[in-house]
């Protein structure tokens, strides 16, 4: 893939991005996601519907200096976000998992966020899919959950400016036909997965001929398909193939010639209620604020601690 250079909000390259388990660790990961899902409870902190007055109201108010300030996210989606179940320097708790924790690069800027809001970070963990509607039915404050500002998800929800950018690949099987490919062309014919309502699955239409197979609920799914031969190839985020690659054994990233991978970019952007004008003004200043050095030692670090 591309030489790793700048991240945030300028262009990055690398190799992908989103992480897990795989291979022999893919059934005890399994077990371990179910137990967590069974701890998983309501948020205890109270929920405030907004109004919106028609469109007219700025809801900014209902977040700006709110002393506990919701953060959704999965808690499952290394390098961005995971779950622990001991507090440190650079966790969170999680409001609706008793003991728990989050950590990752979501939460370092949810904590530099919320400093200048006013409040203090908390997670709420729940299913990407499901963020959106939470944010609007008053359940979360923010969605910092590595989620990307598209035309579509932007009709119901107000974006900041990127506090991430990076790009995607495919991973195969080692051993599969498909392993010294060059160019998307080559995937013609091939069975491509992804992650479902993500642009992991969406980028796989630019592949010319592709078989989309149906996207699957979390990237560990998505692994352990590729690992079980359900599908040819998966996409990822190429900001952490080296961590994918050592958690998902027997995997091969694919590295395209110059000009021939995928053109879509993937940027990670908070979201917040639509109307809250004065907030995302403080959002992006805020954003704008956090140096090039400090994004990168922030990224460098969250891969470093990331769950093995």
């Amino acid at each position: 893939m591309q030489p790793r250079q700048q991240r945030g909000m300028q262009t990055q390259p690398v190799c992908s991005r989103r992480i897990f388990l795989g291979s022999a660790l893919a059934a005890s990961a399994s077990v371990v996601a179910g137990a967590l899902a069974g701890c998983q409870r309501p948020s205890t902190l109270k929920v405030v519907q907004p109004t919106t007055g028609g469109g007219r109201d700025d809801l900014s108010d209902s977040v700006i200096g709110k002393d506990k300030i919701r953060i959704g996210m999965e808690a499952a989606y290394a390098p961005y976000n995971w779950q622990v179940s001991e507090a440190s320097e650079y966790t969170i708790p999680i409001d609706n998992v008793q003991g728990a924790y989050a950590d990752g690069y979501d939460v370092q800027i949810a904590k530099i966020v919320c400093k200048a809001l006013g409040g203090e970070p908390v997670a709420v963990k729940q299913s990407f899919s499901g963020l959106i509607d939470s944010l609007n039915n008053g359940q979360i404050d923010l969605i910092i959950a590595g989620m990307s500002a598209t035309p579509e998800r932007e009709e119901s929800v107000g974006f900041s400016d990127p506090y991430f950018i990076g790009y995607f690949g495919l991973f195969v099987k080692e051993g599969s036909p498909y392993q010294n490919a060059t160019k998307l062309s080559d995937f013609s014919g091939a069975t491509v997965l992804g992650q479902k309502d993500t642009m992991l699955d969406t980028v796989i239409d630019e592949i010319p001929g592709v078989v989309h197979k149906n996207p699957v609920d979390s990237v560990p799914t998505v692994f352990s398909n590729l690992l079980q031969g359900t599908c040819d190839a998966v996409t990822y985020n190429t900001e952490n193939e080296k961590g994918y690659m050592a958690q998902n054994p027997g995997i091969v990233p694919i590295h395209f010639a110059e000009g021939e991978g995928f053109k879509q970019e993937v940027a990670a952007n908070v979201g917040c209620r639509k109307g809250s004008d004065k907030l995302l003004k403080l959002i992006d200043k805020t954003l704008k604020g956090i140096s090039q050095e400090e994004r990168d030692q922030m990224w460098d670090a969250c891969l470093d601690r990331q769950p093995a």
